[in-house]
């Protein structure tokens, strides 16, 4: 009985590797997660989500066991299929010299907190992104205001 004991302990989990800057900066931060309430945790991931520019894919349900490999060989052939976009992101690819003081206001009423000095920077470091996880009809409706001003806008 005494040599069955190694047995599962070696198809255990190994231990984190040693702690050194960054596997403490790592640490902190899975602390930090960890002490997160569920709605708080909920926000972190959404956020995490628009910014790293997560698609939603949707998952099969778990199985037990040997299942599992075979659920995770089916889902290429799941995301083969083309999904309709809902949420875009709204980038502004380049702009008409003639009509940089219109695009620049455009931004300026558009992005919240912005004043026209940011504006002007915003707009003269083209691309860049206006707005991020934008329904499809505001995307369109973005679209069509910076075209008819004169600017190349683009939906991701």
């Amino acid at each position: 009985m005494a040599t069955a004991a190694p047995g599962p302990s070696t198809s255990a989990v190994p231990p984190p590797p040693s702690l050194n800057a960054a596997g403490s900066k790592v640490q902190r931060i899975v602390d930090e997660i960890s002490s997160l309430t569920l709605l708080e945790a909920a926000d972190l991931v959404s956020q995490l989500k628009t910014r790293l520019n997560i698609q939603e894919i949707a998952m099969p349900a778990a199985a037990a066991g040997p299942a599992a490999p075979a659920a995770a060989a089916a889902e290429p052939e799941e995301e083969e299929k083309p999904k309709e976009k809902t949420m875009f992101t709204v980038k502004l690819e380049k702009f008409e010299a003639a009509s940089k003081a219109k695009v620049i206001k455009e931004i300026k009423a558009i992005v919240p907190n912005m004043n026209l000095v940011e504006a002007k920077k915003f707009v003269e470091s083209a691309p860049k992104v206006i707005k991020e996880n934008v329904p499809k009809e505001e995307a369109e409706k973005l679209m069509k205001t910076f075209t008819d001003l004169g600017a190349t806008v683009v939906l991701e």
